[in-house]
C-alpha cells in the first residue's frame, strides 16, 4: 500500500483533535497524580498505624493492578452502583490516582531527605505542622523530586491510548476509527507514532534541562 499525501491532509484535523484530548487527559491526569500523590505521602507518615497501613495497603493494591482494569472498573462497574462519569473523567480520575501510587513514592522519598533539623527548626520558630509542611519542608523536598516526576508524566502520556477503551476521543481512538472507517492502517497508525515520539521527545529534552538545572543548583 502507498502512503497517500492526499489522505494524510484529509484526516489531519481529526487526529489533531484527538491530540488535543490526548494532552488534555495527560496533564489533568498529572495534576491529580500530583495532588493525590502528595496526600498519600503525607497520610504513610501518619502516627496514626492504620491510617498508615491502610494508605500502604491501597498503594499496593493499585500498582499491583494494571490500569487498563481500573479503567475499566471505574467506567463500566461503577455504574452498577449509581457512579457514572464522563468518558474523558473517568480516564482523567482513573490515569490521575493510579500513578498518584508512584508519584506518592517519589515524594515520600524527597520529604526522607529533609535534614531532620529542619523539622526542629520549624517547631524552635513556633510554626504549625501546616505551615512547616508549606514553607520549610516542601519547598527543600520538591525541587529534588522534579525530574523523576516528569519521567512518569512521560510514561502517562504514553498511556492514554489505553483510553480509547473506555471510548475517549483521544489520538488513538481517533485513529482507530479513521482507519476502520476508510480501511487504511499506514497513515493514521504511522501518524500516531509521530505525534508521540515527537511529544516524548521533546518531553525527554525538557527532563533533560531539569536534571542539569538542579544539578547546576546542587553546585
Amino acid at each position: 500500500m502507498e502512503w497517500d499525501w492526499d489522505f494524510v491532509w484529509q484526516i489531519m484535523p481529526t487526529l489533531l483533535e484527538g491530540f488535543k484530548i490526548t494532552l488534555l487527559a495527560t496533564i489533568l491526569g498529572a495534576a491529580v497524580a500530583m495532588i493525590v500523590g502528595l496526600a498519600l505521602a503525607i497520610a504513610r507518615r501518619s502516627p496514626v498505624a492504620g491510617v498508615s497501613r491502610t494508605v500502604g495497603f491501597v498503594s499496593e493494591f493499585i500498582r499491583g493492578t494494571p490500569l487498563l482494569v481500573q479503567l475499566y472498573f471505574i467506567f463500566y462497574v461503577l455504574p452498577d452502583i449509581g457512579i457514572r462519569l464522563a468518558p474523558l473523567v473517568a480516564g482523567v480520575i482513573g490515569m490521575g490516582i493510579h500513578y498518584a501510587t508512584y508519584t506518592a513514592e517519589v515524594y515520600r522519598a524527597g520529604i526522607e531527605n529533609v535534614p531532620r533539623g529542619q523539622w526542629e527548626a520549624a517547631k524552635a520558630t513556633n510554626l504549625s505542622t501546616r505551615q512547616a509542611w508549606i514553607h520549610v519542608i516542601l519547598p527543600q523536598a520538591i525541587p529534588p523530586m522534579i525530574p523523576a516526576l516528569a519521567n512518569y508524566f512521560i510514561a502517562m502520556f504514553k498511556e492514554t491510548p489505553l483510553l480509547s477503551a473506555i471510548t475517549v476521543l483521544e489520538l488513538m481512538n481517533q485513529a482507530k476509527s479513521i482507519a476502520n472507517s476508510n480501511y487504511r492502517y499506514i497513515e493514521p497508525m504511522t501518524l500516531v507514532g509521530i505525534f508521540f515520539l515527537v511529544i516524548s521527545l521533546i518531553s525527554v529534552v525538557g527532563l533533560r534541562w531539569l536534571e542539569e538545572r538542579y544539578a547546576r543548583m546542587d553546585d
